[in-house]
């Protein structure tokens, strides 16, 4: 136990943990100490298995071409169609140039789909096929959409002129490499010339944006959409606002949005309600959030599994764990079974009041009706445990959660690890750091930043006389 990774043993080791680690590998264990020890012997199978999957065809395949040479290239295709056996339909083609359109330039794979052409007569590209060399375009870190426009512009002179598709394409390759106002250029040219985007490709500009331009650039191009384009929002455009503003904490603006949604003629569904229920949850705004579920009741919009455990999550996070039961209990009569999620956060809830005991007995009653508990609710509860200074039984979770391979948070991690030192038990934080590290929980810094920052700690606390 106590394994630093070599990159950290020189730089960040003190002198207080390079004793305290000494004196761990010097001394073994006394039988009491042994039956503190969490070691667990990894599985003798786990190397047969490696050598399984290896042996089954999991490997990586090579890819199709080496170098991005416009003659090897050429080489390759004809020496496919002069060995085939068997006709090679569009899907091939389209497949062959696909490849060599992920390694080259947008000019040599224009040029490898003229020789193809060229070659073999009998193949015929398609809209999919110009469709490739488009993506490819699009996603190139030209400064201008001049490589876009030669596509389309090719793409047109061969008899196939963009529809919803090719705006659909277009669009989502060039917000893919973060250029999103030159998708937004491009689809308001190709709904002046040739086609406009359907509701999905807009939606999913709208939602782009939210993601990356401020609210007012949002609106101006839904309002120059709707003016220059006759294309208006509809309630997922809505959706999408509301979610927006809602998770950058601007619950009037939402408020208001939802207003705006109704005089469009949209009446507001679950999860609208749902994402505004969200939003004042994220506040810890308890009462605010059983306004909105009150409303959609007098709306007539039944709630669904989500807006339970949303409300359920509201309360329990506001330290009103009381009233989360009372939905629960809403909650089941209404035909909706908790799930991992509903009993994780009155466990949070729980904690947060102090009563630990009581969130384990909620596992219990959990795993007895028949839900399974998940890594979340185990490592709530393990904070909450050592939180509680109920080491023992945190230890005894731990167990569980080691034997079924769970990762350990951040949050609960440093918690243990400072729990058990507090205790004297600084071989087992060590232990328990070893499989943080070896889980992947954790990185290896990271992981150890906390231990060390633990054992000054209790030095620190050694020497003022506050632990022993």
């Amino acid at each position: 136990m106590g394994k630093i990774p070599l990159s950290l043993r020189s730089a960040v080791a003190t002198p207080a943990i390079t004793k305290k680690k000494s004196l761990i590998h010097a001394v073994p264990p006394s039988p009491s100490e042994k039956s503190h020890c969490f070691t667990k012997k990894k599985p003798s199978q786990i190397p047969q298995k490696a050598n399984v999957l290896a042996s089954t065809g999991t490997q990586q395949q090579r890819p199709l071409f080496k170098s991005p040479e416009l003659d090897d290239a050429k080489k390759l295709f004809n020496s496919f169609i002069s060995t085939s056996r068997v006709p090679l339909d569009l899907r091939f083609h389209n497949s062959f140039l696909q490849s060599y359109a992920s390694i080259s330039t947008i000019d040599n794979s224009i040029s490898l789909l003229n020789h193809m052409v060229k070659t073999l007569p009998s193949f015929i590209p398609d809209r999919s096929t110009y469709h490739i060399l488009l993506s490819q375009s699009c996603r190139t870190t030209a400064p201008s959409l001049s490589p876009v426009h030669q596509t389309l512009n090719l793409m047109v002179n061969n008899g196939f002129k963009p529809n919803q598709v090719t705006v659909d394409i277009a669009a989502r390759s060039l917000c893919s490499v973060g250029r999103e106002d030159d998708a937004v250029e491009l689809v308001k040219e190709l709904s002046l010339k040739h086609s406009k985007p359907d509701t999905f490709t807009y939606n999913f500009l709208v939602k782009c944006l939210c993601k990356c331009r401020a609210l007012s650039n949002v609106y101006n191009f839904i309002d120059e959409m709707r003016s220059s384009f006759d294309i208006t929002p509809d309630l997922v455009t809505y959706t999408i606002l509301i979610d927006n503003v809602c998770n950058s904490k601007n619950l009037r603006e939402a408020t208001r949005l939802v207003g705006v949604l109704k005089e469009c003629g949209f009446k507001p569904d679950c999860f609208v309600y749902n994402t505004i229920m969200k939003g004042y949850c994220m506040l810890s705004r308890g009462s605010e959030a059983i306004e909105v579920y009150n409303k959609m009741k007098e709306e007539g919009v039944e709630p669904d599994l989500v807006t339970y455990n949303t409300l359920i999550f509201g309360l329990s996070k506001s330290g009103r764990v009381s009233e989360a039961r009372k939905y629960l209990k809403i909650m089941v009569e209404s035909g909706h079974f908790p799930d991992a999620v509903t009993y994780t956060s009155l466990m949070n809830g729980m904690c947060r009041k102090g009563n630990a005991l009581g969130a384990l007995a909620l596992l219990a009653e959990m795993k007895e009706k028949g839900c399974s508990p998940n890594s979340c609710t185990y490592n709530t509860l393990l904070h909450g445990l050592c939180k509680g200074r109920l080491l023992d039984k945190g230890i005894k979770l731990y167990l569980v959660m080691k034997e079924g391979d769970m990762k350990l948070e951040t949050a609960s991690y440093a918690t243990f690890v400072r729990a058990l030192c507090r205790e004297g038990k600084v071989a087992e934080a060590y232990e328990v750091f070893d499989y943080a590290v070896e889980s992947k929980s954790l990185s290896d810094v990271s992981a150890y930043t906390t231990l060390e920052s633990t054992l000054k700690w209790l030095k620190k606390a050694k020497e003022q006389g506050l632990a022993v």
